[in-house]
């Protein structure tokens, strides 16, 4: 009997070291996934600044990666660790800023332009256009204004001298730093799509490897179908520049608008965005109006509406719906979401959003749909 007790007692406390061992391991496993989330938590507080050009570098190293395989096959291979990522991202600089370094000498050109115009009037003052005073409603109070600023010798002098000086110089910090922020953002992402260059194969297969042992060989067709995304995104912009700047061109050329190359390759780069290069249409439709070319503005209009229609409308749901198997609908929803939410960087990340959503869903109703077969056998 006082063996049997004793042997029971032995296993009591053998439980009881074991709940121990197991409660203190728990601890153990809590404490260290409480210490990595909070340092996970803290890095991604410090990164907070750089999110934007990471994740402009992460696009641009993705979209054009083919083609910088292709670039490092064809240079010697002890060039690969330095030298050929260095080469192949100032082409890609030049390839991205030599666009927007045109179009923004191009609208420089214009605006001193036309601030000759503004230093005319301030001297001797520009008769009002007639079609000003026909617009509806509005066109007796924008005939005035412009009488009392444009019309008047001295006016824009004296409009000048009764704005609000404070407000003038504000407005002047809010665009240096506007531009000291983008020039950071520019700077960095060069710098991080260098190094992504360089050592992108490396990080590809640890996020593939990581992917897989998250969640299989679905982690695997995901992160495809978001390369995919992102590729037909960033080829689907691009195309709709180049197809619409063309078009334009020649329409402007046909309606005679002065410099129509130009003003052709600008929207053409507006039109990468929504909404914008509707606004220059209008733009210039109003400025061949001013002049009395009526027609001219006409054919701007409705020939300029129907090359944008086309280029949203057919080509770039053609070349992102197939990749990202999105309706239009659904591409434009998340261009425009991702626009409202990220700014420019949303126009490729909601795209790529609502692929990898759709994805999801069709698997998880596939998954579903088996499910409900398999019990309907049974």
């Amino acid at each position: 009997m006082d063996e049997q007790q004793i042997a029971m007692g032995d296993d009591v406390t053998l439980e009881a070291r074991q709940r121990s061992q197991a409660w203190t391991l728990k601890l153990k496993w809590g404490a260290g996934w409480i210490l990595s989330a909070l340092i996970l938590l803290m890095s991604l507080w410090l990164l907070r600044s750089f999110a934007a050009p990471l994740t402009w570098a992460a696009i641009l190293a993705v979209a054009s990666w083919p083609t910088y395989r292709g670039f490092v096959n064809r240079l010697p291979a002890k060039w690969a660790p330095i030298a050929t990522p260095a080469l192949f991202t100032a082409l890609m600089v030049l390839l991205v800023l030599g666009p927007m370094t045109f179009a923004f000498i191009a609208l420089m050109t214009q605006a001193q332009a036309r601030a000759r115009q503004v230093v005319l009037a301030n001297k001797e003052g520009l008769a009002t256009p007639a079609w000003l005073q026909a617009v509806p409603i509005i066109g007796a109070w924008l005939a005035d204004q412009w009488n009392a600023i444009l019309g008047t010798p001295n006016g824009v002098a004296l409009w000048l001298q009764s704005a609000d000086r404070a407000s003038l110089v504000q407005s002047a910090q809010l665009l240096g730093r506007f531009v000291a922020h983008h020039l950071f953002v520019a700077a960095f992402t060069v710098l991080t799509l260098f190094f992504l260059y360089r050592g992108g194969e490396a990080l590809a297969g640890n996020i593939q490897r990581i992917a897989q042992q998250k969640l299989g060989k679905r982690g695997e067709s995901y992160i495809d179908l978001g390369i995919g995304a992102v590729r037909a995104t960033v080829n689907g912009m691009l195309v709709v520049g180049l197809f619409d700047g063309a078009l334009l061109g020649i329409i402007y050329a046909v309606s005679a608008v002065p410099s129509p190359g130009t003003l052709g390759a600008i929207t053409g780069l507006l039109a990468m965005f929504p909404i914008l290069p509707t606004v220059a249409i209008a733009c210039i439709a109003l400025v061949l109006l001013s002049q009395g070319a009526g027609v001219a503005a006409l054919v701007v209009l409705i020939g300029g509406s129907a090359v944008l229609f086309a280029g949203e409308q057919l080509v770039r749901p053609l070349l992102i719906g197939g990749s990202t198997k999105l309706s239009f609908l659904w591409v434009l929803m998340g261009s425009l979401g991702g626009l409202e939410g990220f700014g420019l960087l949303g126009l490729f990340v909601g795209p790529v959003v609502l692929a990898l959503a759709a994805a999801i869903l069709r698997e998880w109703a596939s998954v579903r749909a088996r499910g409900e077969v398999v019990q309907g056998v049974t």
